[in-house]
């Protein structure tokens, strides 16, 4: 990026595409297209309105700055500190795993199944920058519910997003390790989770900007499913009866997670959901009631 050229938002953006893609990221455009915007302080159409405009000195020096975090393998959510999930915009950072349109995909169907049972009340297991719970909260609008995460640094962000959407007095977050967190006789309607769940020998094989997220939001343990089988032990202890658990797996995960879960005997009506792509992405399933 030559420092005499006079760069137009047009030149810009194709050269930071092309940059892109000689170093193989994934959405090239789109995150040429993020980063700027995120520097102009404008939404990304005002790119293709304002494409003639000259892109200001300071202004290229930060997005040069992006531009290197960027192919360093920071993801371009964690360097502008937002992203979009279920319709809403979420602060994120490194210190959270970064919400993701898989995770949309079951999250919507197990809203539809409950935003008309009004009074509920939710754990999130794992919940990193509390989208799971603030989504599920903010469409189900007479619920409310608690997130529970390992990291005091996660909690803050959670706490933030929560403030941000309006939701602190139905959401409220607890530091602990996942289920243990929870007191002992404290019973949910529904209990969510995107737990860790990439086997530990798997970790290195990330893409980078994967592998820049915290490393308690991805390992799973030696086969990936150290907390589906907390899950299949303890869940059920704070879920009332009917109660649902909506867990979110990996790929080819769906079966040894479901029989963990089936194996229990704790749970009935399991339904597998599966993402855009066609493929298996989480268990839903319901506590047995009382015989």
């Amino acid at each position: 990026m030559a420092g005499n050229t006079i760069w137009t938002i047009k030149k810009l953006l194709t050269w930071t595409t092309h940059y892109f893609q000689q170093h193989h990221l994934d959405s090239p455009r789109l995150d040429a297209e993020l980063l700027l915007a995120h520097v102009l302080h404008k939404q990304r159409i005002y790119l293709y309105t304002d494409f003639d405009l000259i892109v200001e000195p300071s202004e290229l020096a930060r997005y040069r700055e992006y531009i290197k975090k960027r192919v360093s393998g920071i993801s371009t959510a964690a360097i502008i500190g937002e992203k979009e999930f279920m319709g809403l915009t979420f602060h994120v950072n490194e210190k959270v795993l970064i919400p993701r349109p898989d995770t949309e995909t079951w999250l919507e169907k197990v809203i539809q199944y409950h935003r008309n049972e009004p009074g509920l009340k939710v754990a999130d297991l794992g919940t990193g920058s509390g989208a799971i719970l603030l989504s599920f909260l903010y469409y189900c609008k007479e619920d409310t519910g608690i997130g529970v995460d390992i990291s005091p640094d996660a909690l803050k962000v959670a706490e933030e997003n929560g403030k941000r959407l309006k939701l602190d007095d139905r959401a409220a977050f607890r530091e602990g390790d996942y289920l243990t967190a929870l007191e002992e006789g404290e019973m949910f309607d529904g209990i969510l989770t995107n737990p860790p769940y990439i086997p530990s020998a798997d970790i290195r094989g990330l893409a980078e900007e994967v592998r820049h997220e915290p490393m308690l939001a991805l390992d799973g343990g030696k086969d990936g499913l150290d907390f589906y089988r907390k899950l299949a032990e303890t869940a059920a202890n704070h879920l009332k009866d009917g109660g649902f658990l909506a867990a979110e797996f990996g790929i080819h995960q769906a079966e040894s997670v479901v029989n963990l879960l089936k194996e229990s005997g704790k749970f009935d009506s399991f339904e597998v959901i599966e993402d855009y792509g066609g493929i298996e992405r989480a268990v839903y399933c319901r506590k047995k009631g009382k015989e």
